[in-house]
């Protein structure tokens, strides 16, 4: 990829129209593609045979390498944390034999096998301790495991749900700033996942990570504190913000201008047909921290920042542009109020889409060639105008999706480009 990869990356960043729509696949951990059909691609453009390296084992997400990049087109190049999901760090790359296909996995990433065949995974790889995720018999990614306590309400402490937000450690900065440069020379366009910025992040809350995670845990218990004890929400996210911002003023040194984009928070606020909570609540609850945090990395960076949110959140988006977010993802065009047409008519102007190029519920998975080249010839059209668009699907790739569709999906953006140039 030459360094125009950056250029069109930069111009759909700042609204710019560009001579070809930007490609991100892989530069994030909710663009990504599934391990399986990551090998499935390389087999199909012929690309070198080698096993394909789990680096994002939560959701069982394939290292896109330069050579596969390079076929599919892709003008962004991520920087991924030291640790992964499972709080165990990524190198000492070792085999493992994943649904008929040999991947590599990270050293510390051990298994067990459990109750009807399911696989069990450890905090730090650490089989002495209580698993923190399962993988069903049949499955294709991990779910973590709710480890709630008993929680005594008089001794609740907030400091429990903080115990993984720390002053960041000098091993991290020398991996992120090692990262950064090393993506930068790709002349692709960098997006960087420091951590430690995600409010409330369900997929965090469980903590995978931690061995003995304390605090509130559970998943509908924490939705549910987020009504019923609120101030204790406040009382998490108001320090984590804090050292989040002490460590991003670190990590600013130590990185440069290597980075474009920075993923800020993962946390999803909409469903399929509805919400998890109202505008009120999100304003009251939410959006001061990551208003705070924004205005930081504007005032003191040139990165853009970051928003994933799956479901239908039409209703939000006027608050995360106000809070300052200049990214929305995935913009899963399928939920409730999410017509591709409107979103870009009402907020094309004023956030970035980066995402919403083909559904991965139905078209992508089950439908035929043709009609994935259709939708994408089609989402093109409308998100690509006047700039502020970066093409990725709605979330990752999953595992089982034909390549034959993954394939014609990255035809028809080429296709696209084609016609307007």
């Amino acid at each position: 990829m030459s360094a125009s990869g950056r250029d069109v990356v930069v111009s759909a960043l700042n609204h710019r129209a560009t001579a070809r729509i930007p490609v991100d696949f892989g530069g994030t951990a909710v663009t990504g593609i599934h391990v399986s059909c990551v090998a499935a691609l390389r087999e199909r453009y012929g690309l070198e045979r080698r096993p394909v390296k789990v680096h994002e084992p939560y959701q069982m997400l394939g290292l896109l390498e330069d050579d596969l990049q390079r076929a599919m087109g892709i003008d962004v190049e991520g920087v991924f944390p030291r640790n992964t999901m499972f709080g165990f760090p990524i190198e000492n790359w070792k085999p493992w034999a994943f649904r008929g296909i040999k991947v590599l996995v990270p050293g510390d990433f051990n298994t067990t096998a459990g109750q009807n065949g399911d696989t069990l995974i450890y905090p730090k790889g650490d089989t002495s301790v209580a698993p923190s995720g399962r993988m069903p018999k049949d499955g294709f990614f991990f779910d973590s495991i709710v480890r709630q306590k008993p929680i005594d309400e008089d001794r609740l402490d907030p400091a429990d749900n903080l115990e993984e937000f720390t002053a960041i450690a000098e091993e991290d900065l020398a991996w992120f700033a090692r990262s950064a440069r090393n993506a930068r020379a790709t002349g692709r366009a960098v997006i960087a996942n420091f951590g430690g910025t995600a409010f409330g992040d369900i997929a965090l809350v469980p903590a995978p990570f931690l061995k003995g995670p304390k605090g509130i845990r559970d998943v509908a218990e924490w939705y549910m504190s987020t009504r019923s004890r609120r101030e204790y929400v406040h009382q998490v996210f108001s320090r984590q913000c804090d050292i989040a911002i002490e460590n991003l003023e670190k990590i600013r040194v130590t990185v440069g201008d290597c980075v474009d984009a920075v993923f800020t928070c993962g946390t999803d606020f909409g469903t399929q047909t509805s919400a998890f909570c109202s505008v009120p609540v999100f304003r009251e609850l939410y959006f001061p921290y990551y208003k705070r945090l924004n205005e930081w990395i504007h005032r003191n960076t040139s990165w853009k920042t970051f928003k994933h949110s799956c479901g239908s959140v039409e209703r939000f988006i006027d608050s995360f542009i106000e809070c300052g977010f200049d990214i929305l993802n995935p913009v899963q065009c399928s939920a409730a109020g999410m017509d591709p047409v409107h979103l870009k008519q009402r907020f094309g102007d004023r956030i970035v889409f980066w995402g919403g190029g083909v559904d991965t519920q139905q078209v992508l998975p089950f439908g035929t060639p043709a009609q994935v080249r259709e939708q994408v010839l089609q989402r093109c059209e409308v998100f690509s105008k006047d700039g502020g668009f970066v093409f990725n699907t709605i979330h990752n790739i999953q595992a089982q999706t034909p390549v034959e569709n993954v394939v014609a999906m990255i035809d028809a953006v080429r296709e696209f480009q084609g016609s307007v140039v």
